[in-house]
């Protein structure tokens, strides 16, 4: 008779180890999966892994994994490993023979003990070493339901661990889901203590089920409401055709996309990036090349105007633009270039613009992060006076204020002014993917050259498809008109709370605050704790101002219902 590895894998595609549900072994796992590994599945596995095993000579005993013998993988590769090595060794054994004749009925009266987890391997090598390798394979497959679930000896920590922690692991509660984020996260933000797991409309819920009003909306990410359907379907829909090109080829939708945009804004072309503080860098660069191409100011002498309280993220140019010490404090030195004037000051702008180098203006139409800070009517038509005398760009940082949030397509439109430049992210993808973009014209958009700007995942498919939605959707259901009334109804509401507790409000549209006289007995933060028990959330900023946004989606009975519970938290202190 030959013993051969045909012979043996025939053999072993009838027989089959049983494991527990939760076992996992490398490969095998699709196998384990239906609680069944037949040796051939071991044998390929093994088989893949030989390159890590010692030589097949070296036999050393094989005890449980992390004792000196290793796993039963590495018995069963050596003894593998003979096999492939001596595939037509002539087997003259009593047991072999006897075995071999078995056929089908499975009885052997040589070879290796029948048990529920015993590989019978019927092998007769000439040689006494692997005669005592198979033997130690015999042992080791019997501890096979207790190693399979383990992953593959090797010197590193297997990635398979963590994530069957995470499929494995019992839904956590809020508490817990706060030390988790402790101990592996950075410390560099501080959240309201609650945990949340799902949202809908103008509507969150945390992990125990508790139902929330948004009164944030991510910063005004979520204009449209949380998961909006017809933007979650343009989501899944693209998602599942083509996600990613990169700008070094075409797409088929990024065009479209840019269409839309430009169209609905009136510019000539739009620059897509993903987040709100690329949209600022991008702005800057702009700026710059125009200030030297088309303006003529010295080769890097450009300065851009800023103003104070201004904040459009933490990269080193946005701090660098900051006079808030807990963006900029520690991270200098910092971008040259940029100078800072008080915010809603004119009379500071002009003389900062008879300066032939500065090259653009930039500001927001509301200063949202500062604690919705509402400039003087009349202040942005004065800037776009300046700017055009002194050939200067206005560069409308639009991200929060921008997309319907305050009762207007953009806050400049409350003024009837166009800026050179406009950025917009935020609620430009309804909260479901980043997007961003930089609109201007082609005068100051076609300065900058291909290989001069631009990002990987700018103008993917994904990421066109869900901002077409999301600016349709803004349209379609006019979250415009809807944030005007809206906001003016809750202005009025709140300006009847007690002046000794709520000493302002402000506001436009849907994008509006209070500030709360600090005492000894509550401050902006206590407000938001008790509000958060009180069935709304939302976020001091900078102290003593309460950020008041909900989705622009909200209805008039909606809102009634959070403007009393504002009323009644408030009078609660």
């Amino acid at each position: 008779m030959t013993c051969g590895a045909s012979r043996a894998h025939a053999r072993h595609e009838t027989r089959a180890v049983k494991l527990p549900k939760a076992a996992q072994f490398g490969s095998l796992q699709p196998a384990v999966m239906a609680q069944t590994v037949t040796h051939a599945d071991i044998l390929k596995h093994v088989t893949e892994q030989r390159t890590r095993l010692r030589p097949v000579g070296d036999v050393t005993p094989v005890t449980t994994r992390g004792q000196e013998g290793g796993c039963f993988c590495n018995a069963a590769g050596r003894v593998f490993d003979a096999i492939l090595h001596h595939p037509a060794t002539v087997c003259a054994c009593p047991a072999s023979q006897s075995a071999s004749a078995g056929g089908s009925d499975g009885k052997r009266t040589g070879g290796f003990p029948q048990g529920p987890s015993r590989l019978h391997l019927s092998l007769s090598l000439q040689h006494t070493t692997i005669n005592r390798m198979i033997l130690q394979l015999s042992r080791s497959l019997g501890r096979a339901a207790h190693v399979l679930h383990r992953s593959v000896h090797s010197g590193t920590r297997p990635a398979s661990t963590a994530a069957s922690k995470l499929r494995t692991e019992r839904p956590l509660n809020s508490e817990e889901i706060y030390a988790r984020e402790e101990k592996y996260g950075a410390h560099n933000y501080h959240p309201l203590p609650v945990a949340l797991e799902r949202g809908e409309g103008i509507y969150l819920w945390d992990v125990e089920g508790t139902r929330y009003y948004d009164f944030l909306s991510a910063y005004s990410a979520v204009n449209q409401g949380h998961c909006h359907p017809k933007i979650i379907a343009a989501l899944n829909a693209q998602a599942s055709k083509l996600t990613l090109t990169s700008r070094a080829f075409y797409n088929n939708v990024l065009g479209a996309y840019e269409e839309y945009i430009t169209s609905i804004f009136g510019y000539d072309k739009v620059l897509p990036m993903n987040t709100g503080v690329e949209g600022g860098e991008t702005a800057c660069k702009l700026a710059r090349k125009w200030a030297y191409i088309v303006k003529g100011v010295p080769n890097n002498k450009a300065k851009i105007i800023f103003a104070n309280g201004n904040f459009w993220g933490r990269t080193m140019a946005a701090i660098s633009s900051s006079n808030d010490p807990s963006s900029y404090e520690g991270f200098g030195p910092y971008m040259p270039g940029f100078e800072l004037i008080p915010y809603n000051d004119t009379a500071a702008l002009e003389k900062a613009l008879q300066d032939p180098n500065v090259a653009a203006f930039m500001v927001e139409p509301i200063q949202g992060e500062a604690g919705v800070v509402v400039p003087d009517q009349g202040y942005l038509t004065k800037v776009r006076e300046l700017c055009t005398k002194y050939k200067v760009l206005w560069i409308a940082d639009e991200v929060q204020t921008g997309l319907a949030r305050t009762g207007r397509r953009l806050a400049v439109d409350h003024e009837e002014v166009r800026p050179d430049i406009v950025i917009l992210g935020k609620a430009l993808s309804g909260g479901v993917y980043p997007v961003s973009a930089v609109l201007c014209d082609d005068e100051i958009m076609l300065t900058i050259k291909p290989g001069e700007h631009g990002s990987t995942y700018g103008g993917n498919p994904v990421g066109c498809q869900v901002a077409i939605a999301a600016l349709q959707v803004l349209e379609e259901e006019k979250l415009a008109e809807n944030a005007q009334k809206m906001g003016e109804l809750l202005r009025t509401e709140l300006m009847k709370l007690p002046k000794d507790i709520v000493t302002t409000v402000r506001g436009k549209g849907l994008l509006n605050a209070v500030v709360i006289k600090e005492t000894n007995d509550y401050n902006a933060w206590k407000v938001c704790l008790r509000l958060r028990d009180n069935g709304l959330l939302a976020k001091p900023t900078h102290g003593d101002i309460i950020r008041l946004a909900p989705p622009l989606i909200i209805k008039e009975h909606e809102l009634r219902e959070c403007i009393d519970i504002i009323q009644r938290t408030i009078l609660s202190f």
